[in-house]
């Protein structure tokens, strides 16, 4: 990792994550909780690494610059560029993709300038939502509330957004962003990802061993077209939980924890292999149509 203190310009190497600050989280962890975050490592486009700030409209020069004034953070720190479109990036939104500003100023009422990591992450995100605009994927405020349920276990944005060091409508914004690039992830990936498994509920201390029909119920909804409820025995052994379960006695109504928890396992991996044959996919499809894009940045600070 480069020094902290070296400029984007200065090195050829790919950019890497910022060490966290304690105030909030870095760009990419923020994100990341939404769980989709586009591409590992920087954008697949070009890079013109400086002049930025001195060749856009209304922009800051940043060379040599490591901090910006108040009045600078609305100044034009970046381009990108995408369909033959430049759109200009001030340090206050890549800011507030981690933080309030309120939050991010130093003590002297200065703002660190934004690392190149940060302004490229900004930069893909935004290409990603312009090719979702572009196929009219958009998600209704319920379907925001519910993606933020699933993600955060609350549609409180409020709560949502203390917890995380940022304002609450930038709190929403991004949820809503989030929602839009998952809802497009679904819409161009051909492998369906089905929910999460839930893990079985722990039996009190002392029950660990006795079997319940509410164990049963849970395992049996899991196996599927391999139980037959009628019979109340394996439908067939080639599926893929009969070599796990099968050392275990389970009825229609009637299994142990131990039994559960296994079934929890195997579904798990299950899960997992189907969740990174989609994330292959996904990452493959926005690395292509973040191929198509031109980011120009300052002498801004290397993460």
């Amino acid at each position: 990792m480069a020094d902290k203190n070296s400029t984007a310009g200065e090195k050829n190497s790919p950019l890497s994550t910022a060490d966290g600050k304690g105030r909030g989280l870095g760009t990419p962890a923020w994100v990341a909780i939404c769980v989709v975050v586009l591409v590992v490592g920087v954008l697949c486009g070009h890079f013109l690494l400086g002049g930025a700030g001195s060749g856009a409209s209304a922009g800051v020069a940043l060379s040599g610059k490591t901090t910006l004034s108040e009045q600078e953070l609305d100044s034009t720190i970046a381009t990108y560029t995408y369909n033959g479109q430049t759109t200009g990036i001030t340090a206050r939104e890549v800011i507030e993709q981690n933080s309030s500003v309120e939050d991010a100023a130093n003590e002297d009422g200065t703002y660190n300038v934004p690392t190149a990591n940060d302004v490229v992450t900004y930069a893909q995100n935004a290409v990603v939502l312009a090719d979702a605009a572009a196929q009219g994927v958009t998600v209704s405020d319920d379907e925001v509330s519910a993606f933020a349920e699933q993600m955060f276990g609350t549609s409180d944005y409020a709560t949502i957004a203390s917890n995380y060091g940022i304002d609450e409508e930038i709190a929403k914004a991004t949820i809503a962003d989030s929602a839009t690039m998952s809802k497009l992830r679904d819409s161009v990936v051909s492998t369906p990802l089905p929910d999460a498994p839930t893990a079985p509920t722990e039996p009190e201390e002392g029950a660990e061993d006795t079997p319940t029909a509410d164990y049963a119920s849970y395992i049996i909804e899991l196996l599927g077209d391999e139980w037959d409820s009628e019979a109340g025995t394996w439908a067939r052994q080639d599926g893929d939980y009969y070599a796990t379960l099968s050392s275990y006695e389970i009825t229609n109504d009637s299994a142990t924890y131990a039994a559960a928890e296994a079934a929890y396992q195997v579904a798990s991996n299950n899960y997992s292999e189907v969740a990174t044959q989609v994330s292959e996919e996904w990452v493959a499809y926005t690395r292509n149509l973040l191929s198509n894009a031109t980011v120009q940045v300052g002498s801004l600070v290397a993460s």
